[in-house]
């Protein structure tokens, strides 16, 4: 058996790696405390992957940077040497993290009028260049808020509803967004309805009830892409877990989800709620379930305890996946040193933040405990079964398609604690210092 180690330096903000060729016996039956037995054969829901959001704010940002450091910023997320990032989100019409508001029809009633130059200068060409980077690139598509004309409040802010005379046209409207980055090829596959569609946020925002977000889906968006052939996947919700269960119950009680949906996204804002993961997988296991959203000092930045933010960011990616999560976007790709820009304030932390000059970056704690889950579970891994002796240090494992399997320890803890992992006739013995992450990959040779 070989062990690759991976942990984190937080002194100096880099990966560590360390190699170990381990000749182990079998110890079973004579250790049995401190264990982290692992079960390879006995597999849960396929890894599509990592990645993050392509806001304006962020393609802004990227695009004042000289071209190498552009380039290296691209590359620490999208290449196979930096995180690896299969995903990027992004959205239609303007966001909280926009420059300022805008939609892509000044006209009421006239799609002739739909323009999306905005979107072509910032945002398609930094897709664009991560794309050359990572091609496997996949793209998720999500509304804030349709044009104000198409709501009740006649405001793109403050929540609000979509007017059913306009029901058609936003659908239709979301198909000429597709086809725009289809014809800068750039195919968009998957398309959330909403972004947090049960909050008035003062910002970009539109709610919809479960009833109103089910039926937009049947009886316009989803025939509209069958109609012109858009192969991209539909998400519900997009909102935080604590109701997961009970928005997609109400959508499709009694009904064939599957036939209507793909997936399901969602964020962490409002806590844990991991066993709600497990108990829509379990009820509706055809389901993706997509990670769409989540930062830390959402409402105040702070770069400070940069351990204490990327251990958030750890816990969270754990509980997700060992409950039935299958993909993982994190939000804002890069922001300024005050955590913006954002048009309405809402400023937040990201993983990559630029000095205060703009023209140079540093890549903050969380990118680093980011990396040791995006950087070496492979596409179409599969989370596999474990039992630990502690819930102290929290545990997730994967078998990657080569085989390999990847186990990620997180010690959020002020101790240092001790761990035996356990993997058919092998037994490997270690410790995880406190406050820290450790990586490890095995090949069973």
């Amino acid at each position: 058996m070989r062990i690759s180690k991976i942990e984190t330096n937080q002194k100096e903000n880099k990966f560590l790696y360390a190699y170990e060729d381990m000749d182990c016996h079998y110890k079973l039956n004579q250790e049995e405390s401190e264990l982290i037995i692992l079960y390879p054969a006995i597999t849960y829901q396929k890894v599509l992957g990592f990645g993050g959001a392509f806001t304006e704010s962020s393609c802004y940002l990227i695009s004042q940077l000289k071209p190498p450091v552009q380039e290296q910023l691209l590359q620490d997320y999208f290449s196979q040497e930096g995180l690896h990032y299969r995903f990027g989100r992004t959205h239609i019409n303007s966001c909280d993290f926009s420059l300022d508001s805008y939609t892509y029809l000044g006209q009421e009633n006239d799609l002739s009028q739909f323009d999306m130059k905005r979107e072509e200068q910032y945002v398609i060409p930094t897709i664009q260049a991560a794309k050359a980077i990572q091609p496997d690139l996949q793209l998720l598509a999500t509304p804030w808020s349709p044009p104000a004309f198409m709501k009740d409040n006649n405001s793109l802010y403050n929540g609000g509803k979509l007017l059913n005379t306009y029901k058609q046209l936003w659908a239709d409207y979301i198909v000429q967004y597709i086809k725009h980055f289809q014809s800068h090829q750039l195919p968009i596959q998957y398309v959330s309805i909403q972004n947090e569609p049960n909050a008035a946020q003062p910002w970009e925002s539109c709610q919809y009830t479960p009833k109103e977000e089910a039926s937009f889906i049947e009886n316009y968006l989803l025939p509209n892409f069958k109609f012109y052939n858009i192969p991209s996947k539909i998400l519900v919700w997009d909102h935080n877990k604590e109701r997961i269960v009970y928005r997609i119950n109400a959508m499709y009680k009694n009904k064939t989800i599957g036939d209507l949906i793909d997936g399901v996204a969602y964020h962490y804002y409002s806590g844990d709620h991991f066993n709600n993961l497990k108990i829509l997988k379990d009820l509706c296991p055809e389901l993706l379930l997509i990670h769409t959203e989540g930062c830390t000092g959402y409402a105040k930045p702070n770069k400070k305890n940069d351990v204490t933010q990327a251990e958030i960011y750890a816990h969270d990616i754990i509980g997700d996946f060992n409950h039935g999560t299958n993909a993982y976007i994190d939000w804002n790709l890069v922001l300024d040193s005050e955590g913006g820009p954002n048009h309405m304030h809402n400023y937040c932390n990201a993983p990559i933040m630029l000095n205060k000059s703009g023209k140079k970056y540093s890549k903050r704690m969380p990118y680093y405990y980011i990396g040791h889950f995006s950087k070496y579970i492979q596409y179409q891994a599969h989370n596999i079964a474990y039992s630990s002796y502690t819930d102290k240090i929290e545990v997730s494992a994967f078998k990657n398609p080569d085989h390999s399997i990847v186990v990620i320890l997180l010690n959020r803890n002020d101790i240092d604690l001790n761990f035996k992992i356990n993997i058919k006739e092998y037994l490997y013995v270690d410790q995880i210092p406190k406050h820290s992450i450790i990586t490890l990959l095995i090949h069973m040779d």
